[in-house]
């Protein structure tokens, strides 16, 4: 059940992302059309749901679920890694387009650093591993990347330069996957590489930790010199330190990015070396070692300038009741996010769980929280300024019916051009005040809106708008119309 909270507010701007993961093999050995089918049924749903960005997983064990140069096909999709599927597809191509025919973000989702999830596994033969087995290490059941080694850098840079110049994402996203979740009274495996490479540090957690600095910092400015308006963003475990390992820490007490995982966070957001942070805060509000309540307000004073968005966990939420049982958490989780001045939207785990409606979230997503459509935050620190208002804007009888239609204004600068349009409605008495989402009608990368004729006696004003790659949106065109 929703709780309708007072004050009737939709945000003009509010990041609304699901995942979508590969590694549960809902792809695996799925024919070709079937699965494009599949794929076509779950994003209208998401967007009937109001999600405006996906974050699609594309790299899961150094493996690709699109056409990599130098990678071997994912078992997640074909069921064998190194087996092409039949006939032959990109899923990241084919996502990406129909992402952006929804005008949805598409976030490229890899993990750097694992290999095998299980040594059961096989790798294809033409796996880097077997070219270079001195790169990786085997912990637990699992084989990996050394985050130590520069060839090991060197490869993942490789990989995601090669998704930059040749796919039109809008983000490279990585996961909470840095060094290995520890396994009890097992150390990772990496003292001759501590002997090697350690000069310079007096302990091997502050160099696993510089290990995984230089990784972040090569990533984020081999993105920025590819494509400038290409994000890099970041998923971490949801606790940054607990208060008794650092005063800086949150009021929490559970596993710590900083001390098991070797992910420093903060420093990341500090230096700008991502531009969205996306923590996991999969607890429940009133969770005994981490409220979500008292972290998303730490998150909140630690946005560093950054994008900061929320993730949930769909099942925990619904499954948990508010201060009032007859309520699930939630409407206090959104009220949250959108009370806090640096948090900029939500993303939900996993995407599946909103297209099985999962106690009812969809519709509540639908029907409130998500009734009226939002512009994902502008990145302003990458670049702020508009683009042009359209050109041409008219109102015209076509076969299909009354129409608005409008026309881009070309540009060869990247950062200028209008990638989707925003279109408003105001009654002939209302200010117009493009600030108030709710006149928000459409949202479309078309360069026409059709208009809901009835008799031609009632005036309407309305706006178009045209938004940019970073999300800066243009001066208004106005048309008044009779409906």
């Amino acid at each position: 059940r929703a709780q309708v909270p007072s004050g009737n507010k939709y945000p003009k701007r509010e990041f609304r992302g699901a995942w979508i993961q590969a590694v549960n093999g809902q792809f695996r050995g799925i024919p070709t059309e079937k699965l494009k089918q599949t794929l076509v049924g779950q994003l209208n749903s998401l967007q009937g749901a109001g999600i405006n960005a996906i974050i699609f997983q594309v790299r899961p064990e150094a493996d690709a679920l699109y056409a990599s140069q130098h990678e071997p096909w994912s078992r997640f999709l074909t069921g064998t890694q190194g087996q092409m599927p039949s006939p032959m597809w990109d899923p990241m191509q084919f996502m990406i387009e129909e992402c952006h025919k929804r005008n949805m973000e598409f976030h490229a989702w890899i993990n750097p650093y694992r290999v095998k999830t299980s040594l059961k596994n096989q790798l294809a033969p033409t796996h880097i591993y077997h070219e270079h087995p001195e790169w990786f290490v085997t912990y637990g059941d699992q084989i990996y990347f050394d985050p130590a080694l520069p060839e090991s850098r060197e490869h993942i840079c490789k990989i995601v330069s090669d998704i930059v110049s040749r796919y039109d994402v809008d983000a490279i996203h990585m996961d909470d996957y840095f060094y290995p979740y520890p396994i009890k009274g097992v150390d990772f495996p990496d003292n001759a590489s501590f002997a090697r490479y350690g000069g310079g540090f007096s302990n091997k957690a502050d160099w696993r930790r510089g290990n995984v600095n230089i990784l972040i910092k090569k990533l984020h400015e081999t993105i920025r010199g590819i494509k400038p308006w290409v994000k890099f963003g970041i998923s971490p475990f949801g606790i940054y330190r607990n208060q008794k390992s650092d005063p800086d820490g949150s009021a929490t007490n559970g596993l710590q990015n900083y001390d098991q995982l070797y992910a420093d966070v903060l420093l990341w957001t500090r230096n700008g070396w991502v531009d969205y942070m996306l923590p996991q805060l999969y607890w429940e509000i009133g969770h005994q070692a981490a409220c979500v309540e008292t972290l998303i307000y730490w998150w909140n004073n630690h946005a560093n300038g950054r994008h900061l968005y929320i993730g949930q966990d769909v099942a925990r939420t619904m499954n948990a009741t508010d201060v009032n049982p007859i309520y699930t958490q939630l409407n206090h989780k959104m009220q949250l996010s959108r009370y806090l001045d640096h948090v900029g939207g939500n993303c939900f785990w996993p995407g599946y769980s909103l297209l099985e409606n999962y106690k009812g979230i969809a519709d509540d997503l639908k029907g409130y929280y998500h009734a009226v459509p939002a512009l994902i935050p502008a990145y302003t620190f990458i670049d702020s300024k508009a683009p042009d208002e359209v050109k041409g804007l008219k109102a015209k009888w076509t076969p299909e019916g009354y129409e608005l239609q409008w026309k881009r204004k070309k540009t060869d600068d990247e950062m200028q051009k209008q990638i989707y349009f925003c279109v408003y409605r105001f009654a002939p008495s209302e200010d117009i005040c493009l600030c108030d989402a709710s006149h928000l009608v459409a949202v479309t990368r078309d360069t026409k809106f059709l208009l809901p004729y009835k008799h031609g006696t009632r005036q309407y004003v309305y706006v178009v708008t045209a938004v940019d790659r970073m999300h800066n949106e243009s001066k208004g065109k106005i048309k008044k119309v009779k409906l």
